[in-house]
């Protein structure tokens, strides 16, 4: 069995949709199809929240009100049949239905993240509604039969193994089937979401559970590229990476894979291909476990960036020092990206600034402490990066006018990451691309 998710663009308009349905066709391999929510909902949904908790309900009216038109005209491009379209236009009004009435009860978290779930549940069911009027036989399968986190809000492979084994054992013969990404029951068996990356993380967590012949992610772009294409002309797609390697490049930038959705396919070796749905014969990226080949692979950068310099002479050397600063961090559930040590300073780097204040305000008396914004890690990911190629001399010949802040090695054999000012990055990146990879 095979699992290909398709994200907001790969079915945000009807003519993608028909697309999709020819890719989830093309072969007889048994496939689980994950879907994200049509391009735009999403962002429409979160508006929607944002205006209700803050009790604009005339906006948030207003947002429904324009969105439910979007759908409207989405059924009448997509569906033909009107006996298929009616159903189609009763079941989505029923989603409607639910966001009006939510105009007029109180507004929660529980609530907010019911809202967030319908954008999946409503593709999936478009989609569904589609194959029918095609004639491809397929189960709708509902993710929140199945799809769970714990009380620490994180899923476990096992538990979704044995709950989608019992989906699809209600199902015997068919070998096509559709479920929405990124929504989940949490450990109070409420509606709830994966976060950022959620539909690819729905995908790969679903490859690991059924033990997937491979974790497709279709996307608008063929493949993880060398560089971002939106700042650079001259990119590449890239062939051939490992888990760690990919892992590297989401976490540090690159758009196309959310970080949290390689660790399953990763666990479990479940080859994972990124694919594009426009370019449907492009090779795309593969990831694997073993590195194809060494040296530098591509380059990514994450901005949103701050850092923290505490410096002190009196207690850097003095036992437990570092311990206090990470328990700062620890308490404020605040991941450090990047951290640097001389004998009279530590610097580390943050990207979700929510607790900034509370933080800096407990680093204080442990020694003098700058706080520096808007800056962009910019990494270089590849495959025991310093053996081959001068690949230091290269990188620092390059960026021998950007300032840099912080430099990180050695955590890792598939990664060097520097910190510089965001107003530096694009610069960066095209210095880059042409020192490492002899591209403009």
């Amino acid at each position: 069995m095979k699992i290909m998710k398709f994200g907001g663009t790969s079915v945000g308009r009807p003519e993608r949709m028909a697309q999709v349905k020819d890719l989830v066709t093309r072969d007889n391999e048994p496939t689980i199809v994950v879907l994200s929510a049509l391009s735009g909902t999403t962002n429409a949904l979160v508006s929607i929240g944002d205006a209700m908790a803050s009790g604009e309900k005339e906006k948030a009216k207003q947002l429904i009100d324009t969105l439910s038109a979007h759908y409207s005209q989405f059924i009448n491009d997509l569906l033909k049949k009107e006996s298929v379209k009616a159903k189609a236009i009763h079941t989505i009004n029923e989603h409607f239905d639910f966001l009006y009435i939510i105009l007029k009860i109180s507004f929660n978290d529980a609530l907010n993240k019911d809202i967030l779930a319908q954008g999946e549940l409503m593709s999936t069911k478009l989609f569904s509604f589609y194959l029918e009027e095609m004639g491809v036989d397929h189960v709708l399968l509902p993710a929140l039969d199945f799809m769970s986190i714990d009380s620490n809000d994180e899923p476990q492979v096992s538990v979704i193994k044995s709950k989608i084994t019992k989906s699809l054992e209600h199902h015997p013969g068919k070998s096509l089937f559709i479920t929405q990404g990124y929504i989940c029951r949490n450990a109070k068996k409420e509606v709830d979401n994966l976060k950022r990356g959620g539909s690819d993380y729905s995908a790969s967590l679903i490859a690991a559970a059924v033990n997937a012949s491979v974790c497709e992610i279709w996307t608008d772009i063929d493949g993880m590229h060398n560089n971002d294409p939106r700042v650079v002309k001259s990119t590449r797609p890239i062939e051939q990476l490992s888990f760690e390697e990919a892992a590297e490049l989401a976490y540090f930038g690159a758009k196309i894979l959310h970080p949290a959705s390689i660790w399953p396919a990763q666990q479990y070796n479940i080859p994972v291909k990124l694919l594009n749905t426009m370019q449907p014969d492009a090779k795309g990226t593969l990831i694997v476990k073993d590195a194809e080949g060494e040296g530098v692979k591509a380059v990514a950068a994450k901005d949103g960036i701050v850092m923290l310099k505490i410096k002190s002479s009196r207690m850097l050397l003095a036992y437990g020092f570092l311990r206090k600063i990470f328990e700062v961090f620890e308490k404020y559930k605040t991941s450090i990206d990047m951290i640097t040590t001389s004998e009279v300073a530590v610097s580390v780097t943050i990207d979700n600034t929510l607790h900034l204040d509370q933080i800096a305000k407990e680093l204080q008396p442990l020694g003098e402490l700058e706080v520096i914004v808007d800056q962009t890690i910019v990494s270089v990911v590849g495959n025991k990066l310093t053996q081959h190629d001068n690949l230091m001399t290269k990188m620092f010949d390059a960026l021998c006018d950007i300032p840099v802040n912080m430099i990180s090695f050695g955590g890792s054999l598939h990664n060097v990451s520097i910190l510089i000012p965001t107003t530096h990055k694009n610069e960066s990146l095209k210095v880059l691309n042409k020192g490492l990879f002899g591209l403009d």
